[in-house]
């Protein structure tokens, strides 16, 4: 896959029910931090908002979700039922997205930058 310029050309290079998946998972992250700018940051979409919030990414058996350590670590139980990592979720391809979940992640990162960037302000 070449580098995409943008996360649209970045979705259409997947098979269509992946493409779905993928739009759905930025549509929910882009309603949970409507003010997050949309990226393309080591090849995979990415929202920044006072720094990268979350990134995704499409594979052959799963959508890949990075909210960061601490994303994992603040909704680990919720997280458990699915492959993860220090930083990443693997969301299988047959099953529906939990975007409910996902969301409440993204919610959780927006506050997070912004406690961070008020720190910041503050030193």
């Amino acid at each position: 896959m070449k580098k995409p310029l943008d996360i649209d050309e970045y979705i259409s290079d997947f098979p269509k029910e992946t493409q779905l998946l993928l739009s759905e998972m930025r549509e929910t992250i882009s309603k949970a931090a409507p003010a997050a700018e949309e990226i393309i940051s080591y090849g995979m979409p990415a929202f920044k908002f006072n720094g990268v919030l979350v990134y995704f990414a499409g594979y052959k058996n799963h959508i890949g979700f990075y909210p960061t350590a601490s994303g994992i670590e603040q909704f680990k139980k919720e997280i458990s039922k699915y492959k993860n990592a220090k930083g990443s979720v693997q969301f299988p391809l047959d099953q529906k997205l939990p975007l409910n979940l996902i969301s409440r992640i993204v919610k959780f990162r927006v506050s997070e930058n912004l406690l961070k960037a008020k720190l910041k302000k503050k030193k």
